[in-house]
């Protein structure tokens, strides 16, 4: 039977487990059987070098601190030669860096992965190798924005160089001439009977001035 000092390393050991578990991204378990001590080495490189965590389990470790995470579904994997791949980071580069590399060392089998608190089947693993690095990802987003920003950078220099107020320079780029806003016309309301206009009253004729009285004959 273990004496406290072996039991007390073990459950540290375990506790260790747990939190690499809780923080991980994602996580790719493998048995390495048959990896030669190159080949073990190159993949080590590629995988440090991508910031992933690689290192050897053991079984009975592995199963006690899986049933702290609610990954016990990952308990059959744990058996014969087992070292896992964690990135705490980026959850593509462990599924692709150890896919690529079993395609040319069939002596590296994958067995199972987890990310996000989930188990992945091997079908997910591949499609989740397939998926382009966080790398790729960032230049596209770059490339998508690379217009702006440069316009952007372009705006600030002139402010510095000429001492234009920001306002300013916004007023002088404005283009002179607003461009013409085409408007769709409305169809047009029909248009209300209009009332027949009045016809032009008759001119009253001048009235005839009185005849002066005719001039009574003189006397003689």
């Amino acid at each position: 039977m273990p004496n406290e000092k072996v039991l007390n390393q073990k459950k540290q050991m375990v506790a260790e487990l747990v939190e690499k578990f809780k923080n991980a991204a994602s996580g790719i378990i493998v048995d390495y059987r048959g990896l030669s001590v190159a080949d073990d080495t190159d993949l080590r490189k590629k995988l440090r070098e991508a910031g992933v965590e690689y290192k050897v389990i053991k079984n009975t470790l592995c199963k006690f601190a899986i049933k702290e995470v609610n990954l016990e579904d990952l308990d059959p994997v744990f058996n014969g030669p087992t070292a896992i791949a964690m990135s705490t980071d980026d959850p593509v580069a462990p599924a692709k860096i150890i896919a690529d590399f079993a395609k040319n060392n069939e002596a590296l089998e994958i067995k199972s992965g987890f990310m996000d608190g989930a188990v992945l089947s091997l079908n997910e693993i591949k499609s989740l190798a397939e998926t382009p690095s966080r790398e790729v990802l960032l230049a596209t987003i770059l490339s998508s924005l690379n217009a702006p920003v440069s316009n952007l950078v372009r705006t600030l220099q002139a402010i510095v160089d000429t001492g234009v107020e920001p306002v300013d320079l916004a007023a002088k780029n404005v283009p002179e001439e607003t461009p013409e806003v085409v408007v769709a016309d409305a169809p047009e309301a029909p248009a209300e009977a209009e009332a027949p206009a009045e016809a032009p009253a008759e001119e009253a004729a001048p009235e005839a001035a009185p005849e002066a009285p005719e001039e009574a004959p003189a006397e003689e």
